[in-house]
């Protein structure tokens, strides 16, 4: 007797995907911002706001494509308990993205995750499970995706595969049309974090495919391994204390990194991601997350170099989430004199990059 064990949930699937897409039919694009550069008249900063998603933040995208990469896979079904590893912005979006198919979802995730993030994946309908350290969050979502016969999404092993770079209105390709009418639409470096690896690696493919000059500059902090694994392919994984800066940086090499993609990296300072977040949030009139204060970072020191240089040109970076998910921390002066952190100075030096392009 034949059995047919691929279409047992065949309509079910069928029915999830087109739920995705209307949501994605539903949604915007999101804007790309001008960020006023008065000491750099030659040269264009821009940021692509992510954090107009209907959960917040880049993520969004990449939560969308996992589901959709699962999926097709036949990874998932009407009953699956959807496990990821997550310290917040991916659960929030993979919460909600389990809830319009109507899947339990668990997020595993530090301690140290932001109360405001928790709260988030909570609103989504989402569950916690928390660990102590950032390296426990793989084994421990394995297993309880074993336990409960669910599927553990896994984004730092399958974000760079689970997206389209050749287009389908992926980020580079939303980056790509909006530049057109600017006076340098092609982007001289796109700066961008890596948690995953998925969007460095979604917009290095993009332009490398489109035939275009764009580089890729990652932004990472000091304590991650991405920066250190780039300039010494046998360091895979470090054991310093982790970044205070949220969704960014890893304590070891992810599957989806691909190092071969990255054009330059700058290790940047809690401190200064901090300072960078509050300084940008002063001059867009809205507050951002730590992970775009890293990226700021990065492109004032690119933004410098092609001064000295004498090139002319735009540069390109992600303003990730919304800073409202951290008032309990970056925004919060008690939070940081218990870090240990006094953001003032850098704060000077940021808002002088600004004026006088120091």
């Amino acid at each position: 007797m034949m059995q047919d064990y691929g279409g047992r949930h065949r309509n079910w699937i069928n029915q999830a995907v087109k739920k995705i897409e209307a949501d994605v039919a539903r949604s915007a694009d999101t804007h790309l911002l001008h960020i006023a550069l008065p000491a750099f008249p030659h040269i264009a900063l821009y940021l692509k706001d992510e954090s107009t998603h209907p959960t917040g933040s880049l993520k969004h995208r990449l939560a969308r494509s996992l589901f959709l990469y699962a999926l097709c896979n036949g990874w998932i079904g009407p009953d699956t308990t959807i496990v990821e590893a997550s310290s917040g912005s991916t659960a929030v979006s993979e919460a909600y993205f389990a809830r319009m198919l109507g899947l339990r979802f668990i997020a595993v995730m530090p301690r140290s995750t932001s109360q405001e993030k928790v709260r988030e994946i909570a609103f989504q309908g989402g569950e916690h499970h928390f660990v102590d350290s950032a390296s426990e969050m793989y084994s421990q979502s394995a297993r309880l995706a074993a336990e409960l016969g669910g599927h553990y999404m896994d984004q730092f092993t399958y974000a760079e595969r689970a997206t389209d770079w050749r287009g389908n209105n992926n980020i580079a390709q939303s980056i790509f049309n909006q530049m057109t009418s600017e006076p340098s639409p092609i982007p001289s470096w796109v700066v961008v974090g890596a948690g995953t690896g998925g969007t460095s690696a979604t917009l290095a493919r993009f332009f490398r495919y489109r035939g275009l000059p764009t580089r890729i500059a990652l932004a990472d902090p000091e304590a991650s391994v991405f920066h250190r694994h780039l300039r010494d392919r046998s360091v895979s994984s470090v054991t310093c204390p982790p970044s205070l800066i949220e969704g960014i940086g890893r304590p070891r090499c992810e599957p989806s990194f691909i190092p071969e993609l990255i054009d330059r990296a700058y290790a940047v300072s809690d401190l200064d991601s901090i300072a960078a977040a509050r300084v940008l949030s002063r001059r867009i009139g809205r507050l951002v997350g730590g992970s775009t204060g890293c990226n700021l970072i990065a492109c004032m020191a690119l933004i410098n170099d092609m001064a000295k240089a004498h090139e002319m040109g735009s540069v390109v970076s992600l303003l990730c989430d919304s800073g409202e998910r951290y008032r309990s921390t970056y925004y919060n002066d008690d939070w940081l004199a218990a870090k240990g952190f006094d953001t003032a100075a850098s704060e000077r030096r940021i808002e002088q990059f600004f004026t006088e392009g120091a």
